[in-house]
Parts: C-alpha cells; sequence; structure tokens
C-alpha cells in the first residue's frame, strides 16, 4: 500500500498533459498491486491464488517502466525517492514470488 500511495503521489503531480496517459496508466498499475495480492488472498485455490499474485507482480513491473521513463524525461519531482520505489518493488516481487510458491 506504501508503495503504491507514493505511485498515486507522483501521478497526481504530473503536468496537467500527461494526466491521461502516464498518470492514468500508473495509477491503475499503483491500485493493481494491492488489488490484486487482496483478491488473492481471499482465494481457496493454490492455483487461484498464484495468478493472481503474478498478476500484482507484472503491475509492479508496469508501474516501474512508466516511473523510469518518468524520470528519463525529467517529469518525476525531485521529492520522490525513486532510489527507495526501485528497493520496494524488488522486495514486494520477492514476496509475491514467495507467495505464489
Amino acid at each position: 500500500m506504501d508503495m503504491a500511495e507514493t505511485l498515486v503521489r507522483i501521478a497526481d503531480s504530473l503536468p496537467k498533459v500527461y494526466q491521461f496517459s502516464f498518470a492514468d496508466q500508473l495509477r491503475r498499475a499503483a491500485l493493481s498491486v494491492p488489488s490484486n495480492i487482496a483478491e488473492g488472498a481471499g482465494r481457496q485455490g493454490h492455483r487461484d491464488r498464484a495468478n493472481f499474485y503474478s498478476m500484482a507482480k507484472g503491475s509492479v513491473y508496469e508501474a516501474i517502466n512508466v516511473v523510469e521513463l518518468l524520470k528519463r524525461l525529467d517529469l518525476v519531482d525531485s521529492k520522490f525517492n525513486l532510489d527507495k520505489i526501485y528497493v520496494d518493488a524488488e522486495e514486494i516481487c520477492k514476496m509475491l514470488y514467495g507467495l505464489g510458491k
């Protein structure tokens, strides 16, 4: 949830011209991570749970892809700690891999 909150704040900070492209994509990916984790946790079968954890992991990669592009385009405010976002994303992916197993 912390990473999702940060990603939404980054999206909200983007210039208006990017609100319907980068910002929207980043918000959807950010929301997808904890939503898929929650939905997976509510499933009974291991395969079903693992599928949702896999989708969450894909959304982490999607969000990081958008953040990286925003960084390269100098669109991310310097108040956001991108190194922490990258470290958090890696840790979340490791946890999702473990949950899927």
